[in-house]
């Protein structure tokens, strides 16, 4: 059910936003608006694999260029971490639960929001990602590649979309419904994971899945690719951390290996295509997560600390997470995009 309600709010919000992130995306040449319209293009449709879908289309076109095209990848890649933000405000009542899932979901952003400050300015000046990733897909090209279909997909899809043709004209119901659905699950989830904490399956955690943190970047990796969506694998241990099943030490290198198992899909994808431009921007994802993972996973403590001191302040008072995505989200990205554009 919880993986069904972000499916379905996914659907919601794309029936209701997708036609305003292509214009917004259609209409970018500045590299800097760019990556403010990533982030909200994907906070407003809750994808970044329809974010990615939209520029592929856009490059592949010749609307976008490479250059240009880079950026707003970059800010996709912050803009999917709003579902686990958001994921995390149910429990806003309860403080230490809170206090623990909040830090887990905005250690994701920071991880995000710290990668794109290091590596905007050196992709700007440099346009390095472009160089590397056209490398790479002149290789590529002719490789062919392969259609995965998710098991989780498989069984989510098919309800989401009969929804969908029901309430065609009526988004907004869906999206109610798919919030209701989501409070509902996490809900039922912390409950369950709690007595799991009792039966000692934090052990079992800790001796199988999150024993090291390389185990835990590879579980990130391979789930993500699995489900393909971070924001579902990213959101799923947002509960476990607030039963503390799970802490953000361990859920740091799994959070990396979620980002970069959401680019193995649109690659694989890509290459089927054997378009090009496609390849390309699917590679630069790939590049944009792994210079990210490269800087901040030996500096883990810099997002850790941050989201650990943000998650205590925002405890003491309730109305700064709220604030925290507003304005991160949605009211930056849209100044950025009036004033500069």
């Amino acid at each position: 059910m919880f993986i069904f309600s972000l499916e379905l709010m996914g659907i919601s919000l794309k029936m209701m936003g997708k036609g305003m992130a292509t214009t917004l995306i259609q209409t970018t040449t500045n590299p800097l608006v760019g990556l403010f319209v990533g982030i909200l293009a994907t906070s407003l449709i809750q994808s970044s694999s329809s974010t990615t879908s939209i520029v592929v289309g856009l490059v592949a076109s010749g609307v976008l260029n490479v250059a240009n095209a880079i950026p707003i990848i970059m800010g996709a890649n912050i803009g999917t971490s709003v579902t686990n933000t958001l994921a995390s405000l149910t429990q806003i009542k309860r403080n230490t639960e809170f206090e623990r899932s909040f830090s887990v979901a905005i250690v994701h952003d920071y991880f995000n929001l710290l990668s794109v400050l290091v590596i905007f300015p050196l992709q700007y000046f440099t346009n390095f990602l472009g160089c590397a990733a056209t490398f790479m897909g002149e290789k590529f090209q002719n490789v062919g590649g392969l259609k995965f279909l998710s098991p989780v997909k498989a069984l989510t899809r098919p309800p989401a979309d009969v929804l969908k043709r029901l309430f065609e004209d009526y988004p907004w119901i869906l999206f109610v419904l798919s919030l209701v659905l989501l409070l509902f699950a996490l809900t039922q989830m912390v409950k369950a994971l709690k007595v799991l904490v009792v039966k000692k399956a934090e052990a079992w955690f800790d001796r199988y899945l999150f024993k090291t943190a390389l185990r835990a970047f590879f579980v990130g990796l391979l789930l993500t690719f699995m489900v393909q969506s971070s924001s579902i694998t990213t959101s799923l241990v947002v509960p476990m951390a607030g039963a503390g099943l799970l802490t953000i030490i361990q859920i740091f290198p799994y959070s990396v290996g979620a980002n970069l198992g959401t680019t193995v899909t649109a690659i694989l994808a890509a290459l089927v295509t054997g378009n090009l431009a496609a390849i390309i921007v699917a590679f630069s994802h790939l590049l944009f997560n792994i210079s990210g993972m490269i800087i901040w996973l030996p500096l883990k403590s810099v997002p850790i600390f941050l989201a650990k001191r943000f998650a205590l302040f925002s405890t003491r008072n309730k109305t700064i997470p709220i604030l925290y995505i507003i304005i991160v989200f949605f009211v930056i990205p849209i100044l950025v995009i009036i004033f500069f554009k």
